[in-house]
């Protein structure tokens, strides 16, 4: 049996964040670890990726630091994007090159990667009663619209791939401060909305909408749409001294 390996690592730094995944991806690409999914929490931040245009910050750099709210310049794909508490982060440090579904050729096209990540969150939400969608030509998981209300967008995305190994990956608005959105133009996207499972789950269904449920789901699911058997690690020191 092929594992994931599970490293949970609760309310990080983004700085800290990027240094463990910058080591594990390390660990992955010499071969010293197997395939690992890192879930956790940011502090107030925004991200750059390759793809982000400056003006899609809205808020001054004064207002910015009033607020305590990092800016970090990243490699992942994507525009700018807000992490924040209350907000699932995963970050799945894969070798498309392994045994994977789906797989067509040496290994597991980034498109083809990204859809088995949108199909994880589209589950997730299907297990707080939220029913999302993909939408064409718009990276994410969006809601289904309904009469006049647009979809909106529950989760965003950003990945980068190094010698066939993945990095960054998936935020999930859970209970997030959505007022915090309007420092930025969410990934760009100027005509739609962004929500969170607290806002979209119906009242009073369990399991109720908190980070820790979402985390559990997520891992859940990861290992269901992956095809891999979830192995949860204590620490970072325990992940990097599995044999």
């Amino acid at each position: 049996m092929q594992y994931i390996h599970l490293l949970q690592l609760g309310r990080t730094t983004y700085a800290d964040g990027l240094e463990i995944q910058r080591q594990v991806i390390e660990a992955r690409k010499q071969n010293r670890i197997g395939d690992t999914l890192i879930l956790l929490e940011h502090p107030p931040v925004l991200t750059l990726g390759r793809n982000s245009h400056r003006e899609n910050v809205l808020a001054s750099d004064e207002l910015l630091a009033r607020k305590g709210v990092e800016l970090h310049e990243i490699n992942r794909g994507g525009d700018v994007t807000y992490h924040g508490p209350g907000q699932l982060v995963g970050y799945p440090i894969f070798d498309l090159r392994g045994d994977w579904p789906g797989k067509r050729g040496p290994h597991l096209g980034p498109v083809d990667y990204m859809r088995m990540l949108e199909e994880v969150i589209i589950r997730v939400c299907h297990d707080f009663g939220v029913l999302t969608q993909r939408v064409k030509g718009r990276t994410g998981v969006w809601t289904i619209p309904g009469g006049s209300i647009p979809e909106k967008k529950i989760c965003a995305f950003g990945v980068h791939v190094s010698m066939g190994v993945t990095s960054h990956g998936f935020a999930l608005n859970v209970t997030t401060d959505l007022r915090d959105f309007d420092l930025i133009v969410p990934c760009g996207i100027t005509d739609r909305a962004v929500t969170s499972l607290e806002l979209e789950a119906p009242e009073g269904r369990e399991p109720a909408p908190t980070l820790a449920n979402a985390a559990n789901s997520a891992a859940r699911h990861m290992g269901h749409v992956f095809q891999r058997q979830m192995l949860a690690v204590d620490s970072l020191d325990e992940l990097m001294n599995i044999a």
